[in-house]
């Protein structure tokens, strides 16, 4: 039988003495979860769960709540990168140098320590370079992922690669593994946690003891570079 579709309802709550929207998403889980993010206070909670217990938690995490949604207020906004013949960038665990040169078409290559972005006269090389890292995080990512499943005793899964502007990684129910590209800024052991995380999802798909357990089997150094992540997360430039 198909399991019955997430429902999703807008509503708010008084916290202290402050208004507090929030989105309700009711799905087949088995607890109450709250996350905050550029979208405010997401709550997601099981199909049966009465809305005063949901609020009461909600209420018992206030102050936690409203210090979440003061960092993300208060949270510079990331810096453009400005990209010219000889910027230096680090992804995928080196440093490179930006070359630009004229060309009639687009089109990159790495040569040692050197990326190469070959584009039409005046052409802005931003897409270009993130096609660059896009393609250098496939590749870098499903290699991790077959070096850690295997380790895991799993065969290694599909990948996609996510955009996604808040979440590092994702493991959905098919065992597909997303992955957001632009983990290609940060040093391999994060890229490695982010993996590991969600490879364990194959074993546990939810945040229980067990999983952790999982998780520091494969990575017994995941509260720091889960920290590291939190911290370098959000100094990775825009493009």
């Amino acid at each position: 039988m198909p399991s019955k579709p997430a429902a999703t309802d807008q509503r708010s709550i008084l916290l202290g003495d402050r208004q507090v929207a929030y989105q309700l998403r009711r799905s087949a889980r088995r607890s109450i979860g709250l996350a905050i993010d550029h979208r405010g206070l997401r709550v997601g909670a099981p199909l049966r769960a009465r809305l005063g217990d949901i609020e009461a938690l909600i209420r018992r995490h206030g102050d936690w709540v409203l210090d979440k949604l003061r960092q993300w207020q208060d949270r510079p906004a990331p810096q453009r990168l400005a990209i010219s013949n000889g910027t230096v960038i680090f992804i995928d665990n080196s440093e490179f140098t930006v070359a630009i040169a004229p060309g009639p078409r687009a089109r990159w290559q790495r040569d040692g320590s050197t990326l190469h972005l070959t584009l039409p006269a005046e052409s802005d090389p931003a897409p270009l370079l993130e096609t660059a890292l896009r393609e250098t995080a496939r590749a870098r990512f499903a290699e991790r992922l077959a070096h850690h499943a295997a380790r895991l005793g799993v065969p290694t899964p599909p990948l996609r690669l996510s955009s996604a502007r808040t979440r590092w990684g994702s493991c959905n129910a098919r065992g597909q593994i997303n992955l957001n590209w632009r983990l290609i800024w940060l040093p391999l052991p994060v890229i490695d946690y982010v993996v590991c995380h969600e490879l364990a999802h194959l074993k546990e798909m939810n945040h229980s003891p067990r999983f952790w357990s999982v998780v520091e089997q494969l990575c017994p150094d995941w509260r720091a570079l889960r920290l590291e992540l939190r911290q370098r997360g959000r100094q990775i430039p825009q493009l």
